[in-house]
């Protein structure tokens, strides 16, 4: 499992969260998959292991993660990857937006201005 951090930018626990989030909408991270003991992560990051608990535990209230004394913390068999097709099209929405100028928010409100029963 790969995260980056950076300084500037969303809250260091965010970012974590974020990240994982991300990699479980791909794929990357499939339901089951053990993922790093809070301790690992954070020392694997540099962070304190309460930043990283705080991260495990929004996406455990998420349903994201499982997390069970003695087998650590999972992606729950409940979160699902986005379909494949729903993620080309963000994948080349965000490359368009980007070469058009257009921030995260306006692209967030173009998609609710077009979505039904909005």
């Amino acid at each position: 499992m790969i995260i980056t951090l950076t300084d500037s930018g969303p809250l260091l626990v965010d970012q974590i969260g974020d990240q994982i989030r991300g990699l479980i909408t791909t794929g990357l991270l499939p339901a089951d998959q053990r993922l790093p003991s809070v301790r690992q992560l954070a020392s694997d990051l540099g962070v304190a292991p309460g930043t990283v608990a705080k991260a495990y535990r929004t996406l455990e209230n998420e349903g994201f993660l499982v997390t069970r004394i003695g087998s650590g913390t999972r992606v729950s068999a409940d979160a699902s990857a986005t379909p494949r097709d729903v993620l080309a099209a963000a994948t080349k929405l965000v490359q368009a937006s980007q070469r058009e100028g257009a921030n995260i928010d306006e692209v967030i409100r173009v998609l609710r201005a077009v979505w039904p029963d909005q």
